[in-house]
């Protein structure tokens, strides 16, 4: 079909699949352009607000001496005081008592707090900024008790070096996490989602697998709903109950079909004890004719009907080359009214089947007397039976190529066929053959024609 969606983009997995990298890819993207505008439109605010966090570390981590006076940081902290040395134009802390007197300043006479005192202009509590060397400062005063003495710990930082922390280390690393993150998130988040679809997934597969099996002879089967998800119980349900239906109608007209064939037989027996009794020369032997015709149509579907229904067969281990010797010795009257011989060929290899014994024998009566009513007089018809198959060959003048795949079929009678038979013997032989999950089928000879009916390679 032109316009038909291939299968996998039909695909649930996919789509879920889909769904899921799509969202997170939106999502990280989402995260990134909320995180970058609120650092650009709230740069300043950020600006003190890191400066008093910073303030108030660097005076939880002030260091006193046994009298109570602060010494210095702390020892997780002392290593960073280089940093205060380096950057002493742009980044400054100092520690002072209650009477404004600097008890702690790691770079003496730093011009920060110069410039500080100079032209300080308070912004909030605790918060005040000004300028140095044409830069913009801004500190924060962190109040610090000890031992019920009052000490402040004062940080001034330029703008100019909280920017370069936001822009040149605070932002690419916030970058690469969010794409470590991001990365990680898809492939074990992704393996995740995968895997738990597939363990979703599984019981849909199971039961479609059941319902592909299901087939007119199967009617009793249902798909089991215990793992199926909640969502698609219903649909399972509801497909429980078209099989409900249509193996009702289905038996219907099995029963039907079995009844009329069985009522029918009666009436053909006595029409045919009638026709017998009337006087030589008042019968017309096309009429004695047409009833045997009528009752082995009759007695051919009382077998079609017994054939499609599995619940008739019983399974059990049985001898296929007791059963072809039964059958030939069965039919060997009418092969030898008809001039046909019939030789039997059995292999030595395990020729027990598990199968219903007088479905076997029914299936090989129809093939053998099919070969009988093509196999020209003076010939010769093959039986052979061996581990994995069962053929039957005669040497008539066989079929067409066209017409092989129409010779199973109900009523298709042969036109070199000797008699007039109902055209149901070889149907019935694929209704067995199917029960039984064998394979029939019809191979062309020269001269002549095969029929085969073979099991499956694990023996069953």
């Amino acid at each position: 079909m032109p316009f038909a969606t291939p299968a996998w983009l039909s695909s649930l997995t996919l789509k879920v699949m889909l769904a899921y990298v799509a969202g997170v890819l939106l999502t990280v993207a989402t995260l990134a352009l909320v995180f970058n505008g609120v650092t650009t439109l709230r740069g300043p605010l950020f600006f003190d607000e890191d400066i008093t966090e910073f303030a108030e570390e660097l005076g939880e981590n002030l260091h006193f001496d046994a009298s109570g006076t602060p010494v210095g940081l702390a020892d997780d902290e002392r290593g960073r005081e280089w940093l205060y040395r380096a950057l002493k134009d742009d980044l400054a802390y100092r520690v002072l008592d209650a009477s404004g007197r600097v008890v702690i300043e790691p770079t003496p006479a730093n011009p920060i707090w110069l410039a500080a005192g100079e032209g300080a202009r308070a912004l909030r509590p605790g918060q005040f900024e000004f300028a140095h060397a044409g830069q913009r400062m801004h500190g924060a005063t962190e109040v610090v008790r000890h031992q019920g003495r009052t000490w402040y710990l004062q940080l001034a930082g330029s703008a100019r070096l909280f920017e370069l922390f936001r822009l040149d280390f605070a932002l690419p690393f916030m970058g690469m996490g969010m794409v470590l993150f991001s990365s990680v998130m898809l492939l074990l988040f992704g393996v995740c989602v995968f895997v738990m679809l597939k363990r979703v997934l599984k019981p849909l597969r199971e039961v479609s697998a059941t319902a592909a099996a299901i087939s007119p002879r199967w009617l009793h089967a249902r798909l089991q709903v215990d793992r199926v998800p909640s969502e698609i119980v219903p649909l399972v349900e509801s497909f429980n109950r078209v099989l409900e239906r249509l193996e009702r109608g289905y038996r219907v007209q099995q029963e039907f079909l079995a009844m009329a064939a069985h009522e029918l037989k009666t009436p053909l027996a006595l029409i045919r004890a009638q026709v017998e009794f009337m006087e030589k020369g008042l019968v017309d032997d096309s009429l004695l004719q047409d009833v045997e015709h009528m009752t082995r149509q009759v007695q051919q579907l009382l077998l079609l009907a017994e054939a499609c229904e599995v619940r008739n067969y019983q399974f059990q281990p049985t001898d296929m080359a007791a059963a072809a010797r039964e059958t030939i010795g069965y039919l060997r009257r009418m092969a030898d009214t008809l001039g046909v011989e019939v030789e039997l060929h059995a292999s030595g290899e395990d020729m027990i089947w598990h199968a219903d014994r007088g479905a076997v024998f029914t299936l090989l009566k129809n093939l053998l007397e099919n070969a009988l009513q093509h196999a020209p007089a003076g010939s010769r018809l093959s039986v052979e039976v061996g581990g994995s198959a069962v053929s039957v060959r005669d040497r008539g003048p066989g079929v067409t190529p066209e017409q092989l795949s129409r010779m199973f079929g109900r009523f298709w009678r042969g036109a070199h066929r000797r008699d007039h038979g109902a055209g149901l013997g070889l149907a019935i032989c694929q209704e067995i053959a199917d029960a039984h999950g064998w394979t029939l089928s019809a191979e062309r000879e020269s001269p002549g024609l095969r029929m085969v009916v073979a099991r499956p390679d694990d023996g069953t």
